[in-house]
């Protein structure tokens, strides 16, 4: 369950807290109306959050994700497995946060989120690279980042216990006070009719494109700095020796997929991509046909067209 996305589109820590268990609990709720008990699913629950450059806060954020969703899981679901009230997520580094502008100091960026990351207690970890907001990484870049996580996982000590955090004044005030920002936002989209209501009247959109546009604005007049944008910024920057994908591997890859539409069992696949469609237009659980579509070789493109054959194309709702 994600809330990695909204907040690289722009929304607050709280607004990524309410959201994603909003959209949780709407989750949950599908789940529950098609016949399966909560204590059967939720130990299989897995959050993803983004982790940004107010380290306290993101510490406090995680923290407040974990009592959150054991109230939830608790109180409005009746959980009764302690694995059913657990948050386990994943977390990643924010690509938003990345600047062309002295792109090196990305790297430092990354280490504080890393480490905010880690204090906040996330069962993995993604790290961005440096130069990440000019191309793809390079093997360099990809290889600092990695040893960004190992320095903090062996070196820093920070790892060795449990909310090293924990009992700060600080911490715990901005962990209470996040997870009663998130109630807040929880409360208002109940009252809409859960998340998928809340999504169609253009709410949640709404909520995240003003945080944005308030973001962007403290920036521009300097109210947020942000170190070599608006900043601290140098005339002349070395430009960075940046990864550029080899052509050829494009015309690799459409070989290589002509040839696997030419070896394989095309009527199965036709088989199996009449039975997704099919599914899609009853009840159906997709998973099991996707999965024989794809191990009979279908290609994405080729189940996604079935799919959006079906249920058509998202458009996005814009409320300005």
């Amino acid at each position: 369950i994600s809330g990695y996305h909204m907040r690289e589109a722009g929304c607050t820590a709280a607004q990524e807290l309410g959201f994603t268990m909003a959209n949780a609990i709407a989750y949950c709720e599908a789940a529950l109306k098609a016949g399966l008990e909560f204590d059967q699913f939720a130990p299989r629950l897995s959050f993803f959050f983004v982790s940004y450059n107010n380290f306290l806060e993101e510490v406090a954020k995680f923290r407040a994700a974990r009592k959150l969703w054991a109230h939830i899981a608790r109180d409005r679901f009746g959980a009764k497995d302690p694995r059913s009230m657990m948050v386990r997520f994943h977390s990643q580094t924010g690509g938003s946060t990345l600047t062309a502008q002295q792109p090196i100091n990305n790297a430092i960026r990354t280490a504080i989120q890393a480490l905010a990351a880690v204090l906040g207690g996330t069962q993995s970890l993604h790290t961005n690279s440096w130069d990440e907001a000019l191309a793809l990484p390079s093997e360099e870049s990809v290889q600092l980042a990695l040893r960004t996580q190992q320095i903090i996982a062996y070196e820093s000590g920070v790892a060795d216990v449990i909310d090293p955090l924990a009992g700060s004044y600080l911490v715990e005030y901005l962990t209470a006070k996040l997870e009663d920002q998130a109630k807040e936002y929880i409360e208002k989209i109940d009252g809409m009719g859960g998340a998928v209501a809340a999504i169609e009247q253009g709410y949640i959109q709404k909520e995240i494109q003003e945080a944005s546009y308030q973001y962007i604005r403290e920036i521009e007049t300097q109210q947020r700095t942000i170190v070599g944008v608006n900043r601290f910024q140098v005339k002349e920057e070395i430009s960075p020796r940046i990864f550029r994908v080899d052509r050829s591997w494009e015309e690799r890859l459409k070989a290589r997929l002509v040839d696997v539409r030419r070896t394989r069992d095309n009527h199965e696949v036709a088989r199996c991509l009449r039975d997704l469609e099919q599914g899609a237009r009853g009840s159906a659980n997709l998973m099991p046909l996707i999965v024989d579509a794809v191990d009979h070789y279908a290609t994405l493109g080729e189940v996604c067209d079935t799919l959006r054959g079906v249920f058509g194309e998202m458009r996005e709702l814009l409320v300005i």
